[in-house]
């Protein structure tokens, strides 16, 4: 089958767990898919190794001094090379139908708002870009006439389930979380955690960046402010639930009393592939969900003294504007320094509250609550740099 029978992909953020399964789907469906661009951060040898498989057309690493290593090991394969931030956009402009965007955190927003300008079908694997930039990413949408799938797999489920016809007939979303690798810790314990030990997911394969947020629950509370974008249902009839089993990925109660609940294993693929042949289905190579097996599924309440994260997280979507964008800068600051040894685990949800105070007053948007993409970035560089100095401060 040419290329041209084929529907072409694009995926931002091909290195990453994320784009690594979306890749393993589409090795294992040749004749259905032609693979237009991939790009990745700074790991040239798994890039290198996933373009040597789906033969794109363009590969963009971000970095620019792993140009020259990007370039001689794939010399003599006819693909086109490039590097940095704009080469990166650049993969996003390509002619692909669909992209995968997967690139973590807010350095995620112009690529992925670079392929929605184009009015490609986009599965949004970047929670980021919803909540720095919702107003703008949905108007964006809407005036390109993109599709926007949601990839994350609580949002997927919810997608799937949702009446988007009569919305009105819905009463509840209900988001579930594994409550992550320190659910029964104390936060006593929590204050001795080590990096090591927040990057090891109980169900999940995933990130560094993400795994420890999960450990923290501000995962959970970022896909809150996500599915306040995504849903047209009120963010107060939004709620979530510790699951740990991450079987129930997500349910959508209706105004009779039914629960509507995408079940299946844990495991990335699912929703990728759910993503990539919408509105069809595709095979999946993730493990049958076994429920003789699993026996039992268990739910209870988080808890939002030891997580405050959520607690944060919520506030930051009842103030709205600016501050869900202040959330997530002082967030990513935060577990990177934690990631590197210079914060304590408890600390991160610390920075990011500080910075949330401290970024209030300075966060006014215009009278109608919009605001542009210019002001959205400066308050993110704005958000970095109050969170940079205070974790710095709190590390001495």
């Amino acid at each position: 089958m040419q290329d041209t029978e084929r529907k072409s992909v694009s995926i931002l953020g091909a290195t990453g767990s994320v784009g690594g399964s979306t890749a393993d789907l589409l090795l294992a469906n040749p004749e259905r898919f032609a693979v237009e661009a991939l790009t990745g951060g700074r790991n040239v040898a798994r890039l290198v190794e996933l373009a040597s498989a789906l033969r794109p057309h363009f590969v963009a690493i971000a970095d620019p001094s792993c140009y020259g290593a990007l370039k001689e090991a794939l010399s003599g394969s006819g693909i086109e090379i490039a590097a940095g931030d704009e080469a990166i956009c650049e993969a996003a402009a390509r002619p692909a139908d669909w992209v995968m965007a997967a690139i973590v955190g807010c350095a995620g927003l112009l690529p992925t708002l670079t392929a929605v300008r184009r009015g490609a079908t986009v599965a949004l694997a970047n929670k980021e870009c919803l909540v720095s930039a919702g107003d703008i990413m949905m108007r964006e949408v809407s005036q390109a006439g993109a599709t926007l799938l949601p990839v994350d797999s609580e949002h997927n489920a919810i997608f799937q389930v949702y009446d988007f016809e009569r919305p009105h007939r819905i009463t509840r979303l209900i988001l579930t979380a594994s409550g992550g690798p320190f659910r029964t810790f104390s936060r006593d314990q929590m204050e001795h955690v080590t990096p090591e030990q927040a990057v090891t997911h109980p169900n999940w394969s995933m990130g560094a960046k993400i795994s420890v947020d999960s450990a923290t629950m501000m995962n959970k509370g970022l896909e809150l402010i996500e599915a306040a974008r995504l849903f047209p249902t009120p963010h107060a009839q939004i709620e979530i639930v510790v699951h740990p089993q991450s079987v129930i990925h997500s349910m959508v109660e209706y105004v009779d009393g039914s629960i509507l609940a995408q079940l299946g294993s844990p495991d990335m693929r699912t929703p990728i592939a759910c993503a990539l042949a919408w509105p069809d289905r595709l095979g999946s190579p993730s493990p049958k969900l076994d429920l003789m097996a699993m026996g039992s599924l268990d739910f209870e309440a988080p808890d939002l003294a030891r997580f405050p994260a959520l607690r944060l997280a919520r506030e930051a979507l009842e103030a709205d504007g600016l501050m869900p964008a202040v959330l997530n800068a002082a967030n990513e600051i935060a577990v990177a320094a934690f990631l590197n040894g210079h914060l304590k685990f408890l600390d991160i949800t610390r920075v990011t509250e500080h910075v949330l105070s401290t970024c209030a007053a300075r966060c006014d948007t215009g009278p109608d609550g919009l605001f542009s993409l210019e002001t959205l970035l400066e308050t993110d560089r704005m958000a970095r740099d109050e969170a940079a100095r205070y974790a710095a401060a709190l590390n001495n």
